[in-house]
């Protein structure tokens, strides 16, 4: 990949860590009933819409292979090897959790359910577990992680990818969890050369998280 493209997608991931920290500077801890609000799923989708865009200008010119958008060579491995790693993470993110609290650093858990706003609530789902993920693996481990691995090799891109992924969010507490998510989703990219198996732990991994926000 061209230098011109490493420079875009470093400005890129800049502005979306100062974006996050304006956004975190001016407006402090999200609203209670952040997830049932509908100004915050269509701001959500705005937001990635526009990211997307932008990450598809930047990879302009690279192939599918480069990018890691085709399919499996196997299904059934990529989706045994997506949800052993799944597990595995769980289960680190649930001891991280019990010791940093970094869920209540992003103050989107609602007091409690509200049955009648469970459209606003699914469509704010959607953006988390679906959207994010999705723009976000295409991004950090399809181009941020494949542009680094040709300059500085793959187990410093590994590491440095998953370092981006964890700052871009700018949520101090939540950094371990997010750089350890990072580090196996780029791991899991490396070794099967595909977007897929990263991407379905992505969606997996929020949707469980969205899911315990109901209990």
């Amino acid at each position: 990949m061209r230098y011109g493209k490493l420079a875009a997608w470093l400005s890129l991931v800049g502005a979306l860590a100062l974006l996050n920290y304006a956004s975190r500077f001016t407006s402090g801890k999200p609203p209670a009933d952040y997830l049932y609000r509908y100004d915050n799923a269509i701001s959500g989708l705005v937001f990635y819409a526009l990211t997307l865009g932008i990450v598809l200008l930047i990879a302009r010119g690279l192939t599918k292979a480069e990018l890691g958008l085709q399919a499996p060579d196997s299904w059934p491995r990529a989706l045994g090897l997506t949800l052993s790693v799944l597990i595995g993470l769980l289960i680190a993110e649930g001891l991280l959790e019990s010791i940093l609290h970094g869920a209540k650093e992003q103050g989107l858990e609602p007091s409690h359910w509200e049955p009648s706003k469970a459209v606003p609530f699914a469509l704010n789902a959607a953006v988390v577990v679906i959207a994010a993920p999705i723009v976000e693996e295409l991004f950090f481990r399809g181009l941020v992680l494949r542009s680094l691995e040709r300059r500085v090799g793959t187990r410093w891109a590994i590491v440095a990818s998953a370092a981006l992924f964890g700052a871009a969010h700018l949520e101090p507490l939540q950094f371990p969890a997010l750089f350890l998510f990072g580090l196996v989703a780029a791991v899991l990219t490396v070794r099967s050369g595909r977007l897929g198996p990263s991407t379905m732990a992505h969606v997996a991994f929020n949707g469980i998280a969205v899911f315990n926000l109901l209990r």
